[in-house]
């Protein structure tokens, strides 16, 4: 059974239905087990289609499209589908057409999920920090203007992300976000003198959003890394020395 998490931003909108979804309820089995969604990953292509079936059919949609993401700052729009090998280099997908649900993979990057209920646009994007710095939410919120959104009216809701507590990193990965976007700092922290610092990734991409005059949704996104059970995570993965990592999607449709 699918269970996706929801955000109170978006939940209860007329005609719109959106999900964050975790990996339960999937078909995938190994390294991949659950929900698996990732057409980049090397798990088996049949398991993966079934997986994705399964989310487009929760949704109500007549598609789902997710993009390849490479950590741009470019959104698209769309109206309907493509061949899977088709897929665009981007990392953001806006729609106004009704029944083409858009996603966005991810295994701990941030997913943003973006509605405006009165011009019935939706989008969803892929914010690692590498886009998130760059500019991949200002370039959604862009996006969605040119189908007749506004800023003021747009919701977003922040999904599973790796969390704070354990996203550990560098000095230099600390320096070049601060080069770029010097009101990040409050999102470094150190737990203890003398720790490695820790970034928050999904209370930045929070703070970009607001920055940019979208409303964001409150709630605490889940922690990736930290819920084993649930969630798909690249860091994880590579602690434990795995060849490979699954990706849960976060998608949204007009229905």
């Amino acid at each position: 059974m699918l269970e996706p998490f929801v955000t109170s931003n978006l939940a209860g909108l007329s005609g719109i239905a959106h999900g964050f979804f975790t990996r339960e309820g999937g078909v995938s089995q190994g390294i991949y087990a659950g929900l698996n969604c990732g057409l980049g990953s090397n798990d088996d292509a049949a398991a993966v289609r079934e997986n994705r079936t399964r989310v487009q059919a929760h949704l109500g949609a007549q598609c789902l499209l997710t993009a390849h993401q490479v950590h741009s700052a470019t959104a698209i729009v769309v109206t309907g589908p493509w061949a899977d090998a088709a897929r665009p280099k981007v990392d953001a997908i806006v729609t106004a057409t009704p029944g083409v649900a858009v996603g966005a993979l991810s295994a701990d990057c941030a997913p943003v999920l973006f509605a405006d209920p009165e011009a019935r646009v939706v989008a969803a994007a892929h914010a690692g920090w590498r886009g998130a710095v760059g500019g991949i939410l200002e370039a959604t919120l862009a996006e969605m203007e040119k189908l007749g959104a506004r800023r003021d009216r747009i919701r977003a809701g922040v999904g599973p992300t790796i969390g704070a507590s354990v996203y550990e990193v560098g000095p230099d990965f600390e320096a070049q976000v601060l080069g770029l976007d010097p009101a990040a700092a409050p999102r470094f922290h150190a737990p203890r003198p003398g720790a490695r610092v820790h970034f928050d990734l999904a209370a930045y991409v929070a703070d970009r959003l607001r920055r940019a005059n979208a409303q964001v949704a409150d709630e605490t996104a889940p922690c990736t890394f930290s819920e084993n059970p649930k969630y798909f995570s690249y860091r994880r993965s590579c602690a434990r020395q795995e060849p490979d990592y699954g990706r849960q999607i976060s998608a949204i449709v007009l229905t």
